[in-house]
């Protein structure tokens, strides 16, 4: 078996320069595609400072419209005013919706459940008599 001693220096030199080869050629893909995203981010972050600029002059446009009629604070109250509105909504129409628990039972009625409010967690399964309530023995017991 010592003939084939070298073989395996030879394995391991193969397996470390594929290695090396891999980690360059990933290292360059990763250095690449951080080159676009890094390019996509500047112009997104121009696009909005852009469009901050363009909100700006035209809230200045409302406020000098509204300032042929009204003084120029008062002009710039309602512009203020109105931009808070537009304001609120967007906030309102991004805000996630939780759904309602519905008020009534269509198609139906609502089952009976027991005087605390809590109803069965699950329902009853034939042929296999209810489990009583389970009460606290510290509560004082109150009759009718």
């Amino acid at each position: 078996m010592e003939h084939l001693d070298h073989l395996e220096h030879l394995d391991k030199d193969l397996v470390d320069e594929l290695a090396q080869v891999a980690r360059e050629t990933v290292r360059d893909e990763l250095r690449e595609q951080g080159r676009k995203r890094r390019r996509a981010a500047v112009l997104y972050g121009a696009s909005g400072a852009v469009a901050l600029y363009a909100g700006a002059a035209v809230a200045l446009a409302v406020g000098l419209a509204w300032a042929i009629l009204l003084p120029g604070w008062a002009a710039a109250l309602v512009t203020a005013a109105m931009l808070g509105a537009v304001a609120y909504a967007l906030r309102e129409a991004g805000r996630p919706r939780r759904p309602h628990a519905p008020h009534r039972v269509v198609g139906g009625t609502a089952p009976a459940g027991p005087p605390g409010g809590l109803g069965l967690p699950y329902p009853p399964m034939p042929g296999v008599p209810p489990v009583p309530p389970v009460t606290d023995p510290e509560s004082p017991h109150h009759r009718g």
